[in-house]
């Protein structure tokens, strides 16, 4: 679906509670964790949805409002004074212009990371398909995100962690960056998921690019092939779910990787689509 086919007609406001950058000062690459009241009594969602963010204004392309969407990026939570409250893990990004080499900035996103506390923005939704926790407890889940790909499935880990409770499935995330200081919430400065490294069921992997000064591709290959045989047990499985989440282009490297590690990629086609088939393979791609 494209963004002009989602209804913004719906209007929310939301105040910003607090913006943290969640990568060090150190690295080139700013992404900040920015939480936020919803100003109103109800706000329904569920880990692996989305929100939009609206910015009015007179832009560039020549329309009067710019709207984006985001994962939220925490489970539901309420406010001090009982409002619903959103996490939102925002990149801010720079595009070169292909045709006259100009920089420019993005518009959500530069919009967002410099909002401060007590200001606020205009919101709608929530939308998308939500990442679902199996009713089947037994259920394997094979994770893998990059870059703010990791915002729904730190939803998702914590609901299943401190919600659900009684979860027995492996769950198994796979995250890929360009460097260490790009791993959002597995950095230094923030590492949300090694509360639950001491659980039997959850084990994290990191993928790094091998150069990380370079503009090379995010080492998510060999990440997924260091545990093929694991991973190919969970893509055999009848009992397990691939929830997939990031840039769009992580399907081509998830399709190369798959398909060598099953054999072929006519193979790993037919496979895919009985996953898909069986709702078992799901994507929040961009």
């Amino acid at each position: 679906m494209r963004l002009e086919d989602f209804d913004t007609g719906t209007r929310y406001t939301a105040r910003v509670l607090s913006t943290q950058r969640i990568t060090p000062a150190s690295s080139p690459e700013e992404v900040r964790e920015i939480v936020l009241e919803i100003e109103r009594d109800h706000f329904d969602y569920q880990p692996g949805q989305s929100i939009g963010v609206i910015v009015s204004g007179d832009h560039p392309q020549g329309h009067k409002d710019h709207f984006r969407l985001y994962s939220v990026a925490d489970t539901p939570q309420a406010a001090n004074n009982g409002r619903p409250r959103v996490s939102l893990c925002v990149k801010r990004c720079n595009y070169i212009d292909e045709y006259s080499g100009e920089r420019y900035e993005g518009i959500s996103s530069n919009y967002l990371c410099d909002r401060r506390a007590g200001e606020t923005i205009t919101i709608n939704g929530p939308f998308g398909i939500p990442f679902e926790v199996p009713e089947d407890r037994e259920t394997d889940l094979l994770l893998i995100g990059m870059g703010t790909g990791i915002a729904p499935f730190r939803a998702l880990i914590r609901h299943i962690y401190e919600d659900v409770k009684d979860y027995t499935g492996k769950v198994r995330l796979f995250y890929g960056a360009q460097s260490g200081l790009e791993m959002l919430y597995m950095n230094e400065e923030k590492d949300d998921f090694s509360q639950y490294y001491d659980r039997d069921t959850f084990e994290a992997f990191k993928a790094l690019s091998p150069r990380p000064n370079w503009a090379d591709p995010i080492a998510m290959d060999y990440a997924l092939e260091e545990r093929s045989e694991e991973i190919l047990s969970l893509l055999e499985s009848p009992h397990a779910r691939v929830y997939v989440a990031g840039r769009a282009d992580i399907l081509e490297t998830l399709d190369r990787v798959f398909s060598h590690m099953i054999g072929s990629s006519d193979q790993w086609s037919r496979r895919k689509a009985e996953l898909k088939a069986g709702q078992r393979w799901v994507e929040l791609v961009y």
